[in-house]
């Protein structure tokens, strides 16, 4: 049986088990009832609902994305089909709580299982993602009634989730949005506006959508501390959680994307009077916690979205890997340089065609080991055994959010640019998978956040907040791993630990420059260039880490181990020198953007 050009199941056991020693977690009362077992059969059946029900219909998703007639959005049947299907395995809620609905899945097991699903099919993936983060966000923060009437039926597939925050004339400047919410004298609100660029905002996939709506009700701060949460069906709910009335929610129009065209995006109106639920206009919503406390309960859901986006990138990059490497080992073209004549040989033979391949894997099987951490972190969080612990899981997972956010978004989408390449002339017609794959992945530097608001989070609030506390968590942990490498005995891994604790360092000078003078102005001008060094830092270290575990794989000349020691080296040796013109560039202390006028451009 050939191996999958969707994810590769080895390298996710590599991860999860070698590396991340994840069977260690079933000692944890959250996680008794599974065993390794449980978790191979989960990942598994994932990867089979995969290749059987999303991937065969990527293509059709994006040559015939979703549809508008000015009343009802409409989608291809196999979207609904496969979404069934995922909801009825549980993968909804597959991390959730025992309570809710859910299998109690670690989450690092869980990132593992998604990653097959938006390898295979990013815009029927995006429906799952969103409802899911919808139903933690309110197992959170809801009452018990939010959770009984809202978030059950999202984890059994009933209803599904948006979320519903950018306006037209805001964009990501939420303390500009003017969306509105007026109390009524039954508990509830009429919520009045519009909001824009709102995937999954209107379909037929399931029995309800639930919008989560930010909004202000009359009389609130300005800015963003008078944002309060709410939540809009698209149907009104009996206590059951069954739709009965049409709440006055409409669509205006939709989006048409150049990727992720599956997944509908909306411009959705609240409130317009086109229906009248309860004899008036106004779409009821449904008061989430306290009044101006939108903004920090909405972070639950961004901040998990930001990693969902991340995984997704990283997926399109894997991928989008694997299907390169597949081409290149069976098309023959040219010959070695030294021969003269002969058999054509695969592409895979030409050293520069390595090259590729080898930068594609080190980014894309380094972006999967940082999402996985990640998610080691949210279970270290959940279940460590001490207060110590579990904070400093929290420390390190806010820290690398903005890292597993838009890393991935930037490299893998360079990975699925190199996959173009490899191709050749076949790489960029729709007869291949690949530059479908690249249109999809071109949406994630922009999806939850940009490349741009990333970096002002890491450098103007992540690094800085608690005198430097996570950035300082960072680097100790980083530490500890150049401290494993250099007694080690192995001369390439303490040569590599020596590089990483070389740009450790330097991140930490150059943090400390930035701010030397305490004015953001200047701190900030060049924050892209900022994240884009301190992602390849915390690469190098995943990349240390992997090496450290492949170790023993490739002592044995185990074919695997040695990729992973061969990707490693190409990351030290051609990815992390990237670094040093980016360090000098920031501690120069630059101006050029500052101090350019916006009519010389």
């Amino acid at each position: 049986m050939n191996p999958s050009v969707i994810m590769s199941a080895r390298d996710i056991e590599f991860l999860l088990y070698d590396w991340l020693d994840v069977e260690s977690l079933t000692a944890r009362d959250r996680f008794t009832d599974h065993s390794r077992d449980t978790f191979d059969q989960v990942l598994r059946l994932c990867q089979d609902l995969a290749t059987t029900y999303f991937a065969p219909h990527n293509r059709e998703n994006d040559l015939h994305e979703p549809t508008f007639d000015g009343e009802r959005v409409h989608i291809i049947p196999a979207v609904g089909k496969a979404l069934k299907a995922f909801a009825d395995a549980g993968m909804i809620g597959a991390a959730m709580d025992y309570e809710v609905g859910g299998m109690q899945l670690p989450h690092s097991v869980y990132t593992a299982c998604m990653s097959w699903f938006h390898a295979a099919n990013a815009g029927t993936t995006a429906y799952a993602l969103l409802t899911t983060g919808n139903a933690n966000l309110l197992a959170t923060h809801g009452s018990t009634e939010q959770i009984d009437r809202f978030v059950r039926p999202m984890l059994e597939g009933r209803d599904f989730g948006t979320m519903a925050l950018s306006e037209p004339h805001a964009g990501s400047s939420l303390a500009d949005i003017t969306t509105r919410a007026v109390p009524q004298d039954d508990g509830t609100y009429r919520v009045f506006g519009r909001k824009m660029w709102i995937s999954g905002g209107d379909h037929e996939l399931s029995e309800n959508i639930n919008h989560l709506v930010l909004a202000r009700i009359p009389g609130s701060p300005e800015g963003t501390r008078g944002i309060s949460l709410f939540i809009v069906p698209k149907f009104l709910p009996n206590e059951q959680g069954n739709p009965t009335e049409h709440n006055d929610v409409v669509l205006a129009g939709i989006n048409h994307k150049m990727g992720w065209r599956g997944t509908v995006n909306t411009a959705p109106v609240f409130g317009d009077g086109n229906f009248t639920p309860g004899g008036q206009p106004g779409a009821v919503g449904y008061l989430v916690g306290e009044p101006n406390h939108g903004m920090a309960q909405m972070f639950t859901m961004m901040n998990e979205a930001r990693i969902g986006v991340g995984l997704a990138a990283t997926a399109l990059g894997y991928t989008g890997y694997l299907k390169s490497l597949d081409y290149a080992r069976n098309r023959p073209q040219g010959r070695p340089v030294t021969a003269r004549g002969g058999a054509q040989v695969p592409i895979v033979e030409h050293p520069d065609v390595r090259r590729m391949l080898l930068a594609q894997k080190a980014y894309a099987e380094g972006a999967l080991g940082l999402q996985l951490y990640c998610g080691r972190l949210v279970d270290e969080h959940r279940t460590a055994t001490s207060d110590s612990a579990r904070d400093r899981a929290a420390t390190l997972l806010r820290i690398l959010t903005p890292i597993a956010k838009s890393w991935p978004s930037q490299w893998c989408l360079t990975a699925n640019d190199l996959a173009i390449q490899v191709h050749g002339g076949a790489g960029y017609t729709r007869d291949y998978d690949v530059e479908q794959h690249y249109r999809d992945n071109r949406l994630n530097p922009i999806h939850e956040g940009t490349h741009g608001i990333q970096s002002l989070d890491l450098l103007g609030r992540q690094v800085t907040l608690d005198n430097g506390a996570a950035l300082a968590a960072l680097l100790e942990t980083m530490s500890a791993t150049v401290i494993a490498a250099s007694t080690s005995g192995d001369a390439e891994l303490t040569a590599f630990a020596d590089a990483l604790q070389a740009a450790a360092g330097r991140l930490a000078a150059t943090t400390a420059g930035l701010w030397r003078d305490g004015d953001p102005v200047s701190a900030l001008a060049n924050s892209a260039a900022y994240l884009e060094a301190f992602g390849h830092v915390v690469l190098s270290w995943i990349w240390l880490q992997q090496a450290l575990a492949a170790t023993p794989l490739a002592e044995r000349g185990d074919a695997f181990g040695l990729g992973k020691r061969a990707a490693a080296r190409f990351f030290f040796k051609w990815e992390l020198p990237r670094t040093t013109a980016l360090f000098e560039l920031l501690d120069s202390g630059d101006r050029t953007t500052l101090d350019l006028d916006p009519s010389w451009l």
